[in-house]
Parts: structure tokens; C-alpha cells; sequence
């Protein structure tokens, strides 16, 4: 297979792991994760099989349940699904940023109460950061924890705004803000909120954009937390929030290579087969050439997402958010890129649902959007890297 990665820089046991993940993802393929679409089901059989293998934990501490390993392994774990065509968006979310965080700040209650399940799929585990007014800016989140002096809960107050798989979910991991004492600021804050809890309410978001995973926008009217729903310290937010973001960064990427790679490979397979005149279409340039350069540009996404969850799992937070940024960037635009291609290649084809490639063309995009714009990484990276002022 023409597009499948080059893997010489990978050990025999990354080896191993992509080979049997394209395995199981080949197994359900396209086929199933349009059908559960259709029946408005999330992908619900994969997910519980993929928890069985070891797959959604394959980064969480053994000592919880899990594999031991990194973002890279789980990276590899989402690439491979994608590239099978059944990614599951979740594991951005579930195993990559809550799993970490917690893992890495929460109580050892909060990792025997949670990590587990996480790591076998038996729980689920959405993010909440993004409001309504409060998109690519986090400085303006206005969701707020205000401690009851009577009993030492908090009381939870605000709304959000597309929030992955709620519905799937056991809890959402809600970004928050609580006033400094000190100073009368309010600082960030992570709180692990049940689904079921009272004043906690979840709208499912009419979306174009038909996924396995509904969008939802959250209510939270004064949802009455215990002290120990907190996670991490109070003080260390920011801290905290972007060891999250920046697994969410990679595996966003991993999620894009690997959609860009199936639409490769069928445009490829297409490019092949298709004869016009006396060749494949595949034998002109035109056709051919594009088509290279779609691998081409996935392949540098790939050595840069790489570099973003070796850096991650190194402990490099710093070096890792510059990477992962820029990772996720560059593997959203060759996604997008590989897609429109994949489509032009197959023309009318391309738009129709016996070959499953135009649904891909507004999938294509949300990598470029979420779950930070390109520009704002552009803007990260002329500020933080080149070292340019700041427009705003």
C-alpha cells in the first residue's frame, strides 16, 4: 500500500502496535462508522473492543490499568483507526487529556475512581472548556467555583459550548475559574463533574457536520461539587490545563493524518484502476503528481506530530506545546489538502456515497478549526518562537 507510513524510525514494538490497531480498524472499517452515523449511535462496539486490546489505555500508568506508554502510542493507536476510515474522536478527549491530566494531578483517589475505567473503556470521560464567548481566548471563561463557606463544596456556575460525546459520557472534565484570594483574580481551575448531577444540563448542537459524536452545549446552574472534585491545585491551573491541550494538539493531528491517509489510499486505488483512454489515470502527471505531494505532505506531518509526543512523554512541556501546535497545523492542511485531491481524483465519484470521500470534505475542516484555530497557532508561533509583537 502506497500510502501506508514510512517506519523505519519507529521500534518493532510501535511496529507492532500500528499493525495490529490497522488490523482492528480494518475490520470495521468506513462502513461501520457510517451505519452508526446513520442510526445516530455512537460507535459504541469498536470503542468497547478497542478498550478489551489494551488500545484506549495504551498511554495511562500500568499501575491504573493501563499500558505504560505515551501520546505516542496512543497517537499511533487514532492514526491507524482513521486510516482505516473509523476514527474514534473520543480518544482525543477520554484517554489523551482527561486520562493525562488526571494521571498527572489528580488525588490517588481520583486515579483508582477513574483511571481504570478509562483505560478499558468501561468509563468515558468528556472536556468542557470552550463557552460561548470564551472560544480561542480562555482568558475570557466565565464559568466559575465558588466554595460554600457551610460545607466546603463547590458550587459550579456557567455554560458551555460544543463539547464532545456527552452523551457517551460518565463525567466532564469542566474548566472553571475560582478568585485568588490574594489578588480578586480569577484563575483556572479543573473539576471532574458527573453527567447526572443536579443543575448539570447537556443540549445536543444541530450540527451539518454528521460524526458518531454529538456536539453539546452545557448548562451548569449552581451544580453542587465535593471538595475533593477538584483536580490538582487550585494554584497550578494553567499548569494543569495545558498538560490536556497539548496531548489534545497531537492527537487532533493523529486524527487528521489518519483521514488523510484513507482518502489517499482510495484516491490512489481509483487512480489506478480508472482508465479514461488507453492508461490509468493514475499514468498522468496531473493526477499523479498531486497525489504525491498529498503523501508527501501527511508523511512531514507525521515526523512533526512524532517530534510533538516525543517531547510530551520526554517531560519537555515547554518544547512540546511549540511542536504540538505546529503539528496540529500541519497535519489540519495536509488533511484538507489530501481530501479535496482524493475527491478531484475520483471526480463525480468523488461525490458520491458508494465511495464515502465527500463527507470527509467538511470532516476535513474541523481539523483546521478545532480545537485551536490555525491562525491563533500562527500567531502562537510568531509571538512565542519568532519572538513578534503581539496585534492584540
Amino acid at each position: 500500500m502506497t500510502t501506508q507510513p514510512t517506519t523505519q524510525l519507529e521500534s518493532d514494538e510501535h511496529k507492532a502496535l500500528r499493525s495490529a490497531v490497522a488490523a482492528l480498524g480494518k475490520r470495521y472499517g468506513r462502513e461501520y462508522l457510517t451505519r452508526t452515523v446513520a442510526e445516530g449511535k455512537p460507535p459504541t462496539e469498536l470503542w468497547s473492543e478497542a478498550g478489551k486490546l489494551g488500545y484506549l489505555g495504551v498511554n495511562l500508568p500500568e499501575a491504573y490499568g493501563g499500558g505504560g506508554g505515551g501520546i505516542t502510542e496512543l497517537s499511533i493507536v487514532l492514526e491507524e483507526l482513521g486510516a482505516a476510515g473509523s476514527p474514534l474522536l473520543m480518544l482525543v478527549v477520554s484517554p489523551a487529556i482527561c486520562g493525562t491530566v488526571i494521571s498527572r494531578f489528580g488525588t490517588e483517589e481520583q486515579r483508582r475512581t477513574w483511571l481504570p475505567g478509562l483505560a478499558d473503556g468501561t468509563r468515558l470521560m468528556a472536556f468542557g472548556i470552550t463557552e460561548p464567548d470564551a472560544g480561542s481566548n480562555s482568558h475570557r471563561i466565565t464559568t466559575t467555583a465558588r466554595r460554600d463557606p457551610a460545607s466546603g463544596d463547590w458550587l459550579l456556575t456557567g455554560r458551555k459550548v460544543f463539547i464532545s460525546g456527552v452523551d457517551m459520557a460518565d463525567a466532564v472534565l469542566i474548566v472553571g475559574r475560582t478568585e485568588d484570594a490574594r489578588t480578586g483574580r480569577l484563575k483556572p481551575c479543573l473539576f471532574i463533574v458527573p453527567t447526572d448531577a443536579e443543575g448539570f444540563q447537556k443540549r445536543p448542537i444541530d450540527m451539518e457536520l454528521k460524526a458518531a459524536e454529538k456536539q453539546f452545549e452545557l448548562v451548569l446552574d449552581d451544580v453542587r461539587l465535593p471538595a475533593d472534585a477538584l483536580v490538582g491545585d487550585e494554584d497550578a491551573g494553567l499548569l494543569q490545563l495545558f498538560a490536556g491541550l497539548n496531548p489534545e494538539r497531537i492527537m487532533t493531528a493523529a486524527f487528521a493524518i489518519g483521514m488523510g491517509r484513507y482518502a489517499l489510499a482510495k484516491a490512489v486505488e481509483y487512480a489506478r484502476d480508472r482508465s479514461v483512454w488507453k492508461t490509468p489515470i493514475g499514468a498522468h502527471q496531473a493526477i499523479a503528481h498531486p497525489l504525491a505531494q498529498a503523501h508527501i505532505d501527511l508523511e512531514l506531518a507525521r515526523l512533526m506530530m512524532q517530534k510533538a509526543a516525543h517531547l510530551y512523554d520526554a517531560g519537555d512541556d515547554i518544547g512540546a506545546g511549540e511542536a504540538a501546535n505546529m503539528a496540529k497545523y500541519a497535519a489540519a492542511e495536509a488533511c484538507v489538502k489530501a481530501v479535496d485531491q482524493a475527491v478531484h481524483t475520483l471526480g463525480g465519484n468523488g461525490l458520491t456515497r458508494e465511495f464515502g470521500l465527500a463527507s470527509l470534505i467538511t470532516a476535513a475542516r474541523v481539523a483546521r478549526i478545532a480545537p485551536v484555530s490555525r491562525e491563533m497557532i500562527l500567531n502562537y508561533v510568531s509571538h512565542q518562537t519568532l519572538g513578534l509583537p503581539k496585534s492584540y
